[in-house]
């Protein structure tokens, strides 16, 4: 059996441990929701008010060169190239996800168009984050192309002389399962299509190398591994053979050769600076820099595979814990074991009785007393809720593990989580 004092050890041998004092972290909180949302870096509200009192209360419109932040989408995009295998200046950071998966997805429907006209389908998972599926409805519509949802086994089989884009999420937002990324994009170039990979819960999370799995397109998101803050710019990345083939569909002066030309014609910047639009919103940037300085600093460690290493660890510890100690209260697990398969995140499932499953209220149960995942309903197929928690091996530890299994265990033996104020359903889950 696996005791606290085990976690204790664990924590003080651990050579990352340092970097939990990089964030800001309420006293008495167990952060586990950082693939929704992640922790704030301890630099970010000094950094804020030197943005707005300094670059923009004093710099006023000087600071657009002087402060840098004409090419801060640049800049940053060349600090999460290292985290997604991209190279240099083949990736900016800009508006949102779904703003960048409306381009790629629009490019990657004009190169399907151009190659191999007669393709038209796209096909993503079934469970895929909405947005996703949302924006490749919308520009099926457009287009007249079909969008076919297949479950994760029936990707293989989908990949027929139809498909025109297959278009995933690398680690699944509601199991944590992972795609092999290199398997799945060579099975589908040799079925004639194109991949468009999200990374918005791998970036930060696990180890990718986009180059390496010739990738065709990318996006992903600054505000939850990357620790960005709320609704921070998402990044895009495009792999250079295809940079320059097609326009974006949102051709802004951002994205324009020569933007301080103001000529009245568009001309698209050469390579992935095309793939901004309009005006950066620099105070959001300069905060998501905050988050993108802690991954240099880890590097100093042993980077993204010092980092997917105690992931797992985590991960494992929970899983095992959550089975030795809550055995017999109904949960199951989503996510795979398999190493290979897992993301950096734990899915416990409930499943549905005629009253519901009470996996919401023991998560509000949780974040009550200051552990913090969150909840996501079921599919209507699985008949199963989700009990969600993200592990950021940036800032947390064994003993952090430890300590939320046992609130765990005390909720479910107690029926703390019937308590009516735990039933009571929020806007945001």
């Amino acid at each position: 059996m696996i005791t606290l004092q085990d976690c204790q050890t664990r924590d003080a041998a651990d050579p990352l441990k340092g970097m939990r004092e990089l964030f800001t972290i309420p006293e008495g909180v167990i952060y586990l929701d950082g693939n929704s949302l992640g922790v704030m870096p301890s630099t970010a509200a000094a950094r804020a008010a030197e943005v707005i009192t300094q670059e923009w209360g004093v710099g006023l419109i000087r600071s657009w060169n002087t402060a840098g932040w004409f090419n801060l989408p640049q800049r940053l995009g060349n600090q999460i190239a290292p985290l997604i295998g991209a190279g240099k200046d083949e990736v900016v950071v800009t508006d949102t996800t779904s703003i960048n998966l409306y381009k790629v997805l629009s490019a990657a429907l004009n190169i399907a168009a151009q190659d191999a006209p007669h393709r038209r389908v796209i096909v993503s998972e079934r469970n895929n984050f909405p947005t996703d599926l949302y924006i490749a409805e919308g520009l099926c519509k457009e287009r007249g192309y079909t969008l076919k949802l297949v479950e994760p086994e029936e990707v293989a089989a989908s990949l027929d002389q139809d498909l025109a884009v297959l278009m995933l999420t690398h680690v699944n937002y509601r199991t944590g399962a992972m795609h092999d990324m290199a398997a799945v994009t060579a099975a589908a170039h040799a079925a004639g299509a194109l991949v468009v990979w999200d990374l918005a819960h791998s970036a930060g999370a696990v180890p990718v190398d986009l180059t390496g799995a010739k990738a065709d397109f990318s996006i992903g998101c600054g505000y939850k591994y990357l620790n960005g803050g709320p609704g921070a710019p998402a990044f895009v990345w495009v792999n250079p053979q295809h940079a320059d083939r097609f326009w974006q569909p949102l051709s802004g002066w951002w994205g324009h050769a020569a933007p301080f030309a103001f000529t009245p014609d568009y001309q698209p910047a050469p390579g992935i600076t095309r793939y901004l639009c309009g005006t950066q919103p620099i105070v959001s940037l300069s905060l998501l820099e905050c988050g993108l300085d802690i991954f240099a600093a880890a590097e100093r460690l042993g980077g993204m595979a010092a980092l997917r290493t105690k992931s797992l660890a985590l991960t494992d510890l929970f899983i095992a814990l959550v089975e030795q100690r809550c055995a017999g209260y109904g949960l199951g697990l989503a996510t795979p074991r398999d190493h290979a398969q897992r993301g950096s995140q734990v899915c416990l499932t409930r499943e549905y009785t005629p009253e519901g499953s009470g996996a919401f209220a023991i998560v509000q149960a949780l974040i009550a007393r200051g552990v913090i995942g969150d909840f996501r309903a079921g599919d209507g197929k699985a008949h199963k809720d989700i009990l969600r928690f993200g592990f950021t091996p940036l800032y947390i530890g064994f003993e952090d593990v430890w300590n939320s299994v046992e609130h765990l265990r005390q909720v479910l033996e107690s029926g703390e989580w019937k308590l009516p104020q735990f039933n009571q359903k929020h806007a945001v889950t």
